[in-house]
This record gives structure tokens, sequence and C-alpha cells, in this order.
């Protein structure tokens, strides 16, 4: 048992996302997929609400993708160039699984929308353990995309927004540790008043 919690620590210390631009193929398998899809929906859900739902997009779906996100950007920015363009055609074919990850809230319920929210963070950050665990490299990027209305309606019901983007491949180049916060930055021990 030692040894277990001994790899599941190690795995969790050596977690990074990658950039989707530099990640290969092939993405998870479908039986992978569906694994770290079960695992990702493994998460605190107060009220059994599933606030949150996967939205995979298909290697043969990318010209759809695409066409959707060309099309936003020309509603979004109607002096987007040529580069703006090719841009999107290059995120909509990156390499790997994609998953879009969806905020889907109840309202006018107990549980307060805010910890829903949470929740599908939560989904998200299991998707990436579970993505690292078999061996991918996840990317979980937002952008205008994620706020874009024409997109969100490609992707969402009503009520609903889209939290990110996950693509799951392989790296291209070895992955770079970045800077962390030192604990003592974001860690502090509380002190009633008057103690």
């Amino acid at each position: 048992m030692l040894n277990d919690r001994s790899s599941l620590l190690s795995l969790l210390e050596t977690r990074r996302s990658g950039k989707p631009r530099e990640l290969t193929g092939p993405g998870p398998t479908t039986a992978e997929l569906e694994r770290i899809l079960s695992i990702a929906a493994r998460i605190p859900d107060h009220g059994k609400l599933h606030p949150w739902r996967f939205v995979t997009v298909a290697e043969d779906q990318r010209g759809a993708l695409e066409a959707v996100l060309r099309a936003a950007l020309a509603e979004e920015n109607p002096i987007a160039t040529d580069a703006h363009f090719e841009k999107e055609t290059e995120f909509a074919h990156y390499l790997g699984q994609l998953v879009v990850l969806v905020s889907a809230p109840v309202e006018d319920h107990k549980i307060p929308v805010w910890e829903q929210q949470l929740s599908c963070g939560a989904a998200g950050m299991n998707l990436l353990l579970a993505a690292h665990a078999l061996g991918y490299v996840p990317a979980w990027v937002t952008g205008w995309r994620a706020y874009s209305e024409h997109v969100r309606r490609a992707f969402c019901g009503p009520g609903e927004r889209i939290a990110g983007f996950i693509f799951i491949g392989h790296a291209s180049r070895d992955l770079e540790e970045r800077d962390r916060a030192p604990l003592a930055a974001v860690c502090k021990q509380w002190h009633p008043a008057g103690m």
C-alpha cells in the first residue's frame, strides 16, 4: 500500500500541462477516453447534480469545428486578418483528443451555483490527472473562444458555458517545469480575532 501511495503522490507531483499546439497524436483510445471521463466524473458534487458535461470532438468533426471557429471569429472581430483565421484552422486541427468541458449549473437549486461551478473545475482537474496517469499530456485552454456566444451555442444549452477546451495527446518535446508559487505565499494559518 505504501508503494501505491508513493506512486500516487509522484503522479500528482509530476502533473504538467502541455501546449495544445505542441501536442502530437495519437490521443487516447475509445476505452482509455471512457476511463478518463469516468474518473473525471468522480468528484465532489453536492446534491448529485453533475453540473458539468464533457463534449468530445472526434477527428472527423474537426472540419466542422473549424467552420464554427472561423464564423465566430468573423462575428467577434470584423477586422480579423487571414493570419487570425489561419490560427482558428490550426486550433481546430490540433492533434490528440479534444474534450470540451461545459459548466452546466442547475439554477434555483439549494446548492449554490458557485459550488456547482467548483464541481465543474474539479471535474476538469480530475480529467487532467486521469490523462496524466495513462501517460498522456493534457492541455486545458480557454481564450476568446470559450467566451464567444457563437462558439458557446455550438456546444452548450441554455444557462451553460464553456469551462475549457482540453486536448489530450503526447508531448512533442520535454515539458519544462514552470515556476510555482511558494507555499508560504499561498498558505497561511488562521488567527481568530482576539486570540
